[in-house]
């Protein structure tokens, strides 16, 4: 059997695959293959942002898992969505570019990490970023991935703005400038109207490239490794099994279920599970998988028949929706431009804290279990979500089978914490609903629960909380004295040369935003780290 050899080998093409892919092969004396399970990132899906209605509670360009049943939310199962596509979650998601705290990436190189910090990593959050709005030492101008204003947000957007100030939240312009705290609207991933995924910023434009080959419908089932040196990897196609060779580095970056998955399948995990799934055990290396953390969310949704700036079901709602798709397809304008996820702010939950652990995000829509459960008529939502969780959960393999799905078990609420935490969050959630400045247009909650009954809250809480599709940390990175650290800091996996995880999975501890530009981020700093490296051999 012939096998194709290249230089870097990259296994997953989402919002870190991409940008690896995409950088990598900058170097025309590089050669380079990526690899993804889903289809290409150039649909119409992935290019309209209002699709996203259609994206996230089905199987279009979407993995859908579920968890494992949950305790902390009454046994139910969470949802899991997760891009299947080039692009990965990037062609999927909301689009919000929110890059988290600046104490976040502090916190990462007080861990044992260096080059990890704020500053550390400021330079490559600037390298990725064009940003059409703020011109200043905190955003970069030229980069790949466009970042910009909503073409038309809500007037809804002012009434969210007004309420929060009526619970101390200042309106702030840029919630990833100097202050975080505060409301705005919120920037996104767009270009000219359309989606600006990973795949848009970093790939498309370079699949061309004669050392560039790019692999869709392909499902990697392991790193083959020689002496505990990944050579390349192993992956099935329909009908075939295929292998191909890294003559530098295998790059893992199949996010915080994917990576973990292919670790454990390649025999590099803890040692008592593979031996128990009959895997042989190449690097016993027992934190695969274990450290996930995920935002736990919960949204209240309000009816209202006094504002028709929303989306919703209806005659009037399908007019608009039908007029908004011819729009996008003559002008790349109109209501599909929106992610409808539209307002984001960052709240504290009580005077004492340091830095805000609430966010909120505003939408002109009723929105219940991830678009999933539809409501007739019109209405506006707000989320509230604990942003530095310490629950901690695992992905585990269900079997050998590589099609087989992750078992994934956030353990939501399973440290109290987070429970009072989420309580503070639900009656802030609450109280900025029930202000002064949506009196006109309230009308009844979807899910109504009174305020004055505690156990009431927390009934409403465990039935109804799920993610905000942020998993991070099943690959941590971290020194080699940290038996639970996967990767080192410059993402190379303790135990097995020539092999690196780069994206999510590889945060320590997740950050208090939204993961797709800190992802981005990672693959763009990992790219210096794997150049530097190289050079020093």
């Amino acid at each position: 059997m012939a096998i194709a050899e290249y230089d870097y080998v990259i296994v997953g093409g989402g919002s870190a695959g991409c940008v690896l892919a995409g950088r990598l092969s900058e170097d025309p004396h590089v050669t380079v293959c990526l690899i993804e399970a889903g289809s290409r990132g150039d649909s119409w899906l992935t290019r309209i942002p209002g699709a996203i209605f259609l994206t996230v509670p089905t199987r279009l360009h979407n993995w859908a898992f579920e968890t494992v049943p949950q305790a902390g939310l009454n046994g139910r199962k969470g949802y899991q969505p997760r891009g299947k596509v080039l692009g990965g979650s990037s062609a999927i998601n909301a689009m919000m570019y929110a890059r988290g705290h600046r104490a976040d990436y502090d916190h990462w190189a007080s861990l044992g990490n260096p080059g990890w910090s704020f500053e550390s990593v400021l330079p490559y959050f600037k390298r990725s970023e064009h940003n059409t709005s703020h011109q200043n030492d905190l955003h970069g101008q030229g980069g790949p991935l466009h970042v910009t204003e909503l073409q038309r947000p809500s007037t809804l957007l002012d009434v969210f703005i007004a309420a929060a100030a009526t619970q101390n939240i200042p309106y702030n312009p840029d919630i990833n400038g100097v202050q975080q705290h505060g409301v705005g609207i919120t920037q996104v991933t767009q270009k000219k109207g359309e989606r600006h995924s990973a795949y848009s910023a970093y790939l498309k434009d370079h699949v061309g490239r004669p050392n560039l080959k790019v692999i869709t419908h392909a499902i990697v089932d392991r790193v083959m490794c020689e002496d505990q040196v990944a050579v390349g990897v192993q992956y099935e196609t329909p009908g075939q099994v295929v292998q191909v060779r890294a003559r530098r580095e295998v790059l893992l970056s199949g996010g915080a279920y994917g990576s973990p998955q292919v670790l454990l399948r390649s025999g590099i995990g803890p040692a008592e599970a593979l031996i128990d799934l009959d895997i042989p055990v190449v690097c016993d290396r027992p934190g695969v998988g274990e450290n996930l953390q995920d935002h736990i969310d919960l949204i209240e949704a309000v009816r209202t028949d006094t504002n028709t700036d929303t989306i919703g079901i209806s005659v009037r709602g399908a007019w608009k929706m039908t007029y908004g798709l011819w729009q996008w397809w003559r002008h790349k304008k109109g209501a599909l431009t929106s992610n409808y996820a539209e307002g984001i702010g960052f709240a504290y939950s009580d005077p004492q804290v340091q830095q805000p652990d609430l966010e909120l995000i505003f939408l002109p829509g009723l929105e219940d279990d991830h678009n999933r459960r539809l409501h007739w008529g019109h209405g506006y939502s707000c989320h509230v979500s604990v942003l530095r969780p310490k629950s901690r959960g695992s992905v585990r393999l269900a079997n050998k089978d590589t099609a087989a799905a992750p078992l994934i078990d956030p353990q939501y609420l399973s440290h109290p914490d987070d429970l009072d935490l989420m309580v503070k969050g639900w009656h802030l959630q609450h109280a900025l609903l029930a202000s002064e400045p949506f009196d006109p247009y309230r009308r009844a909650a979807l899910y109504p629960v009174d305020a004055n009954d505690p156990e009431a809250v927390i009934a409403d809480i465990r039935n109804r909380s799920d993610t905000q599709y942020h998993p991070v940390g099943t690959c941590k990175m971290g020194p080699a004295d940290d038996l639970m650290a996967v990767v080192d800091s410059r993402l190379r996996v303790h135990g097995v040369k020539r092999l690196r995880v780069v994206d999510a999975s590889i945060m320590p501890t997740l950050i208090s935003g939204n993961t797709n530009a800190p992802t981005m981020m990672i693959a763009e700093k990992a790219v210096d780290m794997i150049l530097e490296d190289q050079s020093a051999t």
